[in-house]
């Protein structure tokens, strides 16, 4: 994430960044973000979804120390909605529970923008 290394922008806020995007992921189905954010982003969903296949106890606490509130849910919802709805739907699925589509560059910076989706 080339992006990340400039003044002002640290570990901390990188790693708050991620953690929310995957939380909006999780709770709306799909986002729009940045190219670069959206394929960190990517990494980390689909290790999430991979530890919510397997409900245990350990595996929930390991998910709410990740997950932060959205608009729509709050943590223990939304670590709910993970382990009984989309864990349960990508059991049988080995990888591969997102993908980011690339969009069109941003007006203001010409940044390019992706999509990054829960696949159905």
């Amino acid at each position: 994430m080339s992006y990340i290394n400039k003044p002002g922008k640290t570990s901390a806020w990188r790693q708050m960044v991620i953690r929310q995007q995957v939380s909006d992921v999780l709770a709306y189905g799909k986002i729009e973000t940045t190219l670069t954010k959206a394929k960190e982003t990517q990494r980390h969903v689909d290790r999430i979804i991979t530890l919510a296949k397997k409900d245990t106890l350990a595996n929930r606490r390991r998910a709410l120390s990740i997950v932060l509130n959205t608009q729509k849910y709050n943590r223990r919802e939304l670590v709910d909605k993970l382990f009984e709805s989309i864990g349960k739907e990508y059991l049988h699925r080995n990888g591969g529970y997102t993908r980011v589509l690339k969009l069109d560059n941003r007006r203001g910076d010409n940044t390019q923008m992706a999509i990054l989706a829960l696949v159905k």
